[in-house]
């Protein structure tokens, strides 16, 4: 059995989108490999890291990974379980129009200067969203080019995106313990349980993960937890089973929080969203 499974969504002169299931069986670094066109990946279950030369990065729900052409990079998984992802190219020259100059690096070749930025809920709703679209065919072509333009615009705007900050050795403890919430999302971690996995004092790791991340490790979990109900929400039909088996400890707390944090509850956004004809 191949470790990946690549599924071809959608295919134009403008854009490319394929849905990438790999395994996960092999845990230790990968081979090195090389992206022959610069490609935008959201992860959607599971997680893995990418190294790329001395930096790596944690790929999950909650971000998007930038490839860029030619450049080497090889994959480790640490958690099992396999992943899926969903891969953007777009056409470099309309790309270049799209991206923000304070993204690219220096120089005449165009190349994204950052591997990886933390993208927003509304983020996460369009990755669903076209997904299942394409998945299912009910977007065509110019429908399914236009979603997967909104949501690269998204995922590397200025005003939605966030970059991490910070050392690099903070920010390897961080995605540590990001690695440590992915490794169980329904496990009701404490801080100070997160913290003695990674081998640091819980206010330490607080103060790190709020300086790289931007925001509280508690509302990190809150994220990805809802980031899977996002991705499972067509495939299960009892929304009580779903919420309890992400962590949550009621439907309404699966609810309330779903509806928070993208604006329907898990009902709504699955009848209006994900079964229209």
């Amino acid at each position: 059995m191949s470790e990946f499974a690549t599924h071809l969504l959608l295919q134009t002169p403008t854009v490319a989108v394929r849905d990438v299931v790999c395994a996960g069986t092999h845990r230790h670094l990968s081979e090195e490999e090389r992206s022959g066109t610069t490609e935008l990946v959201f992860p959607y279950r599971g997680t893995y890291v990418v190294h790329v030369g001395e930096e790596e990065a944690v790929a999950d729900a909650s971000q998007v990974l930038i490839f860029n052409r030619g450049e080497s990079y090889r994959v480790s998984h640490p958690n099992p379980g396999g992943d899926a992802s969903l891969t953007i190219s777009v056409d470099e020259a309309l790309l270049q129009e799209i991206v923000p100059k304070d993204l690219l690096r220096e120089g005449d070749a165009f190349a994204f200067r950052l591997h990886r930025l933390r993208i927003d809920a509304r983020a996460q709703v369009l990755v669903a969203l076209l997904r299942h679209s394409l998945r299912e065919g009910i977007a065509e072509p110019l429908e399914g080019e236009s979603l997967a333009l909104t949501l690269v615009q998204r995922a590397i705007g200025p005003r939605t995106t966030h970059a991490a900050a910070s050392s690099v050795g903070r920010q390897r403890l961080v995605d540590r313990a990001k690695l440590v919430l992915m490794r169980d999302l329904a496990r009701r971690w404490t801080l100070a349980g997160v913290a003695a996995e990674v081998g640091v004092s819980p206010v330490y790791l607080t103060q790190s993960f709020q300086m790289v991340e931007g925001m509280p490790l508690y509302r990190y979990q809150l994220r990805l937890r809802l980031a899977r109900a996002l991705d499972q929400l067509s495939e299960v039909e009892d929304l009580t089973t779903l919420g309890l088996s992400l962590g949550f400890s009621s439907h309404s707390h699966f609810s309330a929080a779903f509806q928070q944090v993208y604006g329907r509850s898990p009902s709504e956004f699955r009848q209006t969203a994900l079964r229209r004809r």
